[in-house]
């Protein structure tokens, strides 16, 4: 608060005039953020109708998380897990920072370029300042005009970074998103089997 103090006299009271007001620290990034939400959204880089369905069996999946980090062993080891066959293409990257942010993107379209069917976006938890690389203009655009679909898992649940809204789906876990962009693979041969059983039944 930026102001001039006055003094009344008769009384000992001592006030202050405010003539500005202006967030500060955390509320200064608040704000900043509300103001980009709202570009973006104006930009059309949320709506839900851009949003597309991820595919099925992806043949080379593309993963976007740091180096070394939690969330890219979570990402990796429930894809295997899931779906032995699956390819995955990782690109480590800065996640918090001030590279982050051109990092993030150049990573995305990379990636993209090396033919990836689907793209997780991969962070663990982490702080408010930690998170804001995912919420920079350059990452929401970069997921926005990705050439194949994003899922964005960053952060925990309760944090809703702006590459969430642009993504085309936001898993709540790196985990989730494991179980999102492959199939289980012990229930597409469970499938088969009744499927093939079927085909010969109807044979006989």
């Amino acid at each position: 608060v930026f102001g001039r103090p006055e003094l009344y006299e008769q009384r000992g009271e001592l006030r202050l005039r405010a003539l500005t007001i202006e967030r500060f620290g955390l509320g200064a990034h608040l704000a900043a953020l509300e103001r980009l939400k709202q570009k973006l959204a104006a930009d059309g880089l949320f709506d839900e109708r851009r949003k597309r369905a991820l595919p099925r069996f992806p043949r080379l999946i593309g993963l976007v998380t740091g180096n070394d980090a939690a969330a890219k062993r979570d990402v990796l080891t429930h894809i295997v897990q899931r779906f032995p066959p699956a390819n995955v293409l990782v690109a480590e990257t800065y996640v918090q920072g001030p590279r982050a942010p051109v990092s993030i993107a150049t990573a995305i379209g990379d990636l993209c370029r090396h033919g990836v069917d689907v793209i997780v976006l991969a962070r663990g938890g982490g702080s408010f300042e930690d998170l804001l690389p995912f919420s920079d203009e350059r990452v929401v655009r970069a997921v926005a005009g990705c050439a194949v679909p994003v899922v964005s898992a960053v952060g925990h649940e309760q944090d809703t970074p702006l590459c969430d809204l642009a993504a085309d789906v936001r898993a709540s876990t790196p985990t989730h998103a494991a179980r999102l962009v492959v199939p289980d693979l012990a229930e597409l041969r469970e499938r088969v089997g009744a499927l093939r059983a079927g085909l010969h039944r109807g044979a006989q």
